[in-house]
């Protein structure tokens, strides 16, 4: 997985992407360009990111692999 903090979602200004937060820990998220979701490690989420807005709901994230 590639989680660049320079390169922003399609549609998402790098300055928000900066100040987004998981919801569950507050901890910061990383953007993953191949998968277009923003993951967080601390809570082994990832949240997808639809039309440039991000789906911060831990009801639409997807479980993280451990592999």
């Amino acid at each position: 997985m590639t989680e660049e903090k320079g390169e922003a979602a399609p549609g998402m200004d790098r300055k928000m992407l900066e100040l987004l937060v998981c919801p569950l820990t507050r901890a910061p998220l990383k953007w993953d360009p191949q998968a277009g979701e923003l993951i967080s490690r601390h809570a082994g989420l990832a949240y997808p990111v639809r039309d440039g807005v991000p789906i911060l709901l831990v009801s639409e994230a997807r479980k993280l692999d451990d592999a």
